[in-house]
């Protein structure tokens, strides 16, 4: 599959059909890009209109190109490249990538023209990137075919992006600043070739350490969460999302539904793949440079060397609340640091080395602190002033940074007169921060990315008595229903082998007495109606009904509240189900994501779910790990592991409940949503039990 990817950055050539002589066209940038770069492949303008570009040969037509030529780059107008794809196509071009707009980001007409594209480019077998985008760029193969002003240098970050308008500003925020890339990857509408195709790609290329990624949409949630799963054991993968927000998600009627919005799925797929999320820019390429330059920490104890005590308080803050330690250090460091720092320096954690410190302090300090057993990352702050020369003071540390292996993350403050010393720090494979607060944040994802990595790679479990057939009956029997009240949902959750209290459906009310003598009382009788989903929001449940006469007295009782309150639902009975001995309760439940499937929550049972909004989420399938670690997220699952005292409940109820409703979900496509609420949780080896459920069908 990767290998299909491999032209559009080491092609044995490229022609850019549409390529022109004027400086101001972007043909001619990409051209100029290509012949200027240190791409060794042959490079072929066409262009019916010249005969030489850039002291190039210009070739009339795709179809005259001599051999070697593997990708083209068209910029031609968006309704003439069909047909320039058809001739590449013929002609035996293996990759193309569409720099020209007009296509599905226009309407209708240009989605029309985009899907004829890639009909074209998979009769021939050949992969597309963009259209509508600006390029891409392979820094060890020199290859370009960017129109962006400026190359980065080479290094171990491979960038992609869904937007092309922010490549050429991120391009130039870090030229001269020694911030290396291993691709830079601009994607476009993704007619064919999508960000989880590049991510496959850049985790099998031995140039990229760090993958780092801007996306705006991912089109096949399922395919990209084994991807990046994949990927994110071998290598980091850290990814800036746009369109967060909750703007997109729809009504809906369940808890699960209303509290699972469509970025909800993406924070859930991230977590669940190892995938590193980051908030704005400057945090993804601050990330990104610590995975490129320095090794991951072995844990999560930093010790801060200064030369202010300012920077170094704010530094303290962020690293604490990020979840990372200041250890004191060891007697040993600290007689170290003593013989050669000033008498009033202050030797434990802040080591506050005072104004007057220069280069050979900082470097032992950085030399004697590789030696601390208490310190697994270290982290010099310098504030420049006339007394310090701020390149002598990076070069100190780059040097006793080679003494040992543990993350070294500088802190310079300032712009101007760290200039340089950044350039000789990441120069040196050291990341320079401007800012105190900045490696908190960096160590935090760094962090959660080695313990997501060192979690254990579990499959997931084959679960026992489930009966397939029971529950496609009961979907089949709804029909067009749109929704399967308590009544259908109780045999559809035992088929299962999901626990569901004692009780039944009764249509009437000598039905509903007949039920008291079966399940023995008391009992709680619950309205049915389609349009009801919320049975106590509307007064539809009646408890501690002790036997057949209180059943008999309150069911007419029912009926007429129920009508009063809401005459247009049609009232088709009640159940009657036993009373349960108390438990906890809480809520599980499935609401299908568009494009990563079924979403499976768990949070505080009950009516409050939606106002304390405790609640945890993963992707089905879930591991028997990720199912405990859904509960373990929440206060509810703190509840259920013996808060102050009280009995500890059965948490392998609960998972085992988890797992067996995110299978459902997974053989039953039609189903929307599904909710159990509450499962009541008894004390440890004493079970579960459903006591309500509803599911709701597609359309």
């Amino acid at each position: 599959m990767t290998s299909s990817l491999s032209p559009f950055f080491n092609a044995a050539g490229v022609a850019v059909i549409g390529a022109s002589s004027n400086p101001q066209k972007l043909s001619y940038g990409i051209l100029n890009n290509l012949i200027n770069s240190t791409y060794q492949g042959e490079v072929y303008p066409v262009n019916p209109g010249s005969a030489e570009i850039l002291g190039r040969r210009c070739y009339a037509h795709i179809s005259e190109v001599p051999d070697p030529v593997e990708l083209a780059v068209l910029v031609v107008p968006a309704p003439v490249t069909p047909q320039t794809l058809e001739d590449c196509g013929k002609r035996g071009i293996k990759a193309a990538i569409i720099i020209s707009g007009g296509f599905k980001e226009v309407g209708e007409s240009g989605t029309d023209l985009e899907k004829e594209c890639l009909e074209i480019a998979r009769r021939y077998l050949m992969r597309l990137i963009g259209p509508n985008c600006v390029g891409t760029m392979c820094l060890s193969t020199g290859l370009n075919t960017t129109f962006i002003y400026g190359v980065p240098d080479t290094g171990g970050i491979g960038f992609l992006s869904q937007s092309g308008a922010v490549c050429g500003g991120v391009i130039d925020m870090v030229l001269g600043k020694k911030i290396g890339f291993s691709h830079f990857i601009s994607m476009g509408n993704e007619a064919d070739v999508t960000e989880t195709d590049l991510i496959e790609y850049l985790g099998e290329d031995p140039s990229t350490r760090v993958i780092a990624a801007y996306v705006e949409q991912i089109r096949d949630g399922r395919r990209f969460l084994e991807v990046a799963r994949k990927v994110s054991r071998v290598k980091p993968i850290v990814l800036l999302k746009a369109g967060r927000s909750g703007a997109g998600a729809r009504a809906v009627s369940s808890h699960t539904g209303s509290l699972a919005g469509s970025y909800t799925a993406y924070q859930t797929a991230f977590k669940q793949a190892g995938v590193i999320e980051v908030q704005n820019w400057s945090e993804l390429f601050d990330v990104a440079i610590a995975f490129d330059f320095q090794p991951i920490p072995a844990g999560k104890r930093a010790v801060i060397i200064t030369n202010a005590g300012g920077p170094a308080a704010i530094t303290s803050d962020a690293l604490a609340n990020n979840g990372i330690l200041l250890e004191d250090l060891e007697e040993t460091t600290k007689v170290e640091l003593r013989k050669h720092l000033n008498p009033a320096a202050q030797v434990s954690n802040p080591v506050d080395m005072l104004g007057g410190v220069n280069g050979p302090m900082y470097g032992m300090a950085v030399s004697a602190l590789m030696k601390d057993k208490n310190v697994d990352i270290i982290l010099p702050i310098l504030v420049p002033h006339a007394l310090t020369n701020s390149v002598e003071v990076a070069q100190a540390i780059i040097d006793a940074s080679k003494t040992g292996s543990k993350p070294v993350l500088p802190v310079f403050m300032g712009d101007k007169s760290v200039v340089d010393a950044r350039i000789a720090l990441q120069g040196s494979r050291l990341p320079m921060y401007v800012y105190p607060e900045t490696p908190g944040l960096v160590l935090k994802n760094m962090l959660a990315y080695a313990a997501w990595r060192a979690e254990q790679n579990e499959e997931v479990q084959v679960l026992k008595d489930i009966y397939v057939e029971k529950v496609q009956k009961i979907l089949n029997d709804a029909g067009n229903s749109g929704s399967l009240g308590e009544a259908q949902t109780r045999p559809l959750l035992e088929a299962y082998g999901i626990p569901v209290v004692k009780g039944g459906f009764a249509a009437s009310a000598a039905e509903a007495a007949r039920l008291v003598d079966e399940v023995g009382g008391p009992v709680v009788m619950k309205i049915v109606s389609p349009e009801i989903l919320h049975k106590s929001d509307v007064g539809g449940i009646r408890l501690n009904l002790a036997d057949r006469t209180a059943v008999l007295a309150e069911y007419e009782k029912l009926m007429k509240d129920i009508h009063a309150a809401k005459p247009e639902a049609h009232l088709e009975g009640v159940m009657i189900e036993k009373m349960a001995p108390r438990g906890q309760e809480v809520i599980i439940g499935m609401k299908r994501d568009v494009g990563f499937g079924p979403l499976l929550m768990f949070g505080l049972g009950g009516i409050y779910v939606e106002l304390f909004k405790d609640v945890a989420f993963r992707i089905a399938p879930v591991t028997t790990a990720e199912a405990r670690q859904m509960i373990t997220e929440t206060r509810a699952g703190k509840l259920l592991t013996g808060f102050r005292g009280t009995a500890k409940a059965d948490l392998d109820a609960v998972v085992e409940v988890i797992l067996r409703l995110g299978r459902i979900s997974l053989d039953f496509p039609q189903i929307e949503e599904i909710e159990v609420n509450p499962l009541l949780v008894y004390p440890e080896g004493q079970g579960a039990l459903a006591l309500d459920g509803r599911v709701i069908l597609k359309a």
